[in-house]
């Protein structure tokens, strides 16, 4: 259930820094700090 909101809540992250609205209202820390919680699932693997 959880990688299912954490999917969601990463489609929707990277939908909004597609079209601007992140960089509009100065958000765009939230896509590096969606990077970094991918991390170490990638070391992991």
């Amino acid at each position: 259930m959880l990688f299912i909101l954490y999917y969601v809540i990463a489609i929707a992250v990277l939908i909004l820094h597609f079209t601007g609205y992140l960089a509009r209202h100065n958000l765009e820390w939230v896509v590096y700090l969606l990077a970094a919680t991918v991390f170490p699932a990638v070391l992991y693997l």
